[in-house]
C-alpha cells in the first residue's frame, strides 16, 4: 500500500507536530506502507521522510522542477520525481497513491487534500482521505466544513466520507476498513 502525505513545507511552532509526524512515520513503514509525498526536505515533508526512511520506509517523492532548489529536494529517497508543476505533482501523487493523508499544514496542503476529496465525491477515485488531526489541528476546519453542511452546501454522506484520526494505528485501521460513498451524480 502506498498514502499519499501531504504536509507543510515549515515544521510549524510547537514540536507536538513533528513529534506526532515521526510517530506516524515509523508505524507506516513498520507495517510496510510507502509513503508518497512532495519530495522536498524541509518542514514536515522532511521530518516525515526522514523518519520512514530511518525506519526502514520505503518513500517516493513528487516535485516540480520550480521546488526542487527552494523546497530543497529530498536526494536520500527510494524514489524521486521531478516533474513540469503542481498539477504534474498532485496527478502523479494521485496515481501513486492507495489513499490521501493530510497532516499539519497550510493552504497548499489543503488545496491538495480538498481536491482529492472533490474527486472522490465526483466517483473519480474510492481511495480514503484522511485528515491526520494532531492536537486537535483541524478542529477549526471541521467547524467549517460543518457550517457547510448546515447551509446547504455539502451532503453529509460526503462530510462523513472523511477520515478523521490522531494517531497511526487509528488511522491505519480506518484506511483499511474504508467504504467510499456512492458517487455524487451516479
Amino acid at each position: 500500500m502506498k498514502v499519499a502525505i501531504y504536509c507543510g513545507s515549515a515544521a510549524g511552532n510547537s514540536p507536538e507536530y513533528a513529534n506526532g509526524v515521526k510517530a506516524l512515520a515509523v508505524y507506516l513503514a513498520g507495517q510496510g506502507i510507502d509513503i508518497v509525498y512532495g519530495g522536498g526536505n524541509v518542514g514536515l515533508m522532511g521530518v516525515i521522510a526522514n523518519a520512514a526512511l530511518q525506519a526502514g520506509g520505503r518513500v517516493i517523492g513528487v516535485i516540480p522542477s520550480h521546488l526542487e532548489s527552494k523546497e530543497i529536494a529530498h536526494t536520500g529517497l527510494t524514489e524521486l520525481h521531478v516533474v513540469a508543476n503542481m498539477h504534474e505533482r498532485k496527478a502523479k501523487m494521485s496515481e501513486l497513491a492507495d489513499a490521501f493523508v493530510a497532516l499539519p499544514g497550510g493552504v497548499g496542503t489543503l488545496e491538495e487534500m480538498f481536491e482529492v476529496w472533490t474527486w472522490g465525491q465526483l466517483g473519480l477515485h474510492s481511495k480514503p482521505c484522511v485528515f491526520y488531526n494532531l492536537n486537535g489541528f483541524y478542529d477549526p476546519l471541521f467547524t467549517m466544513v460543518d457550517s457547510m453542511q448546515q447551509a446547504g452546501f455539502v451532503k453529509q454522506s460526503y462530510i462523513d466520507m472523511v477520515i478523521k484520526e490522531s494517531t497511526p494505528e487509528t488511522l491505519l485501521a480506518a484506511v483499511k476498513a474504508y467504504q467510499a460513498p456512492q458517487p455524487k451524480w451516479s
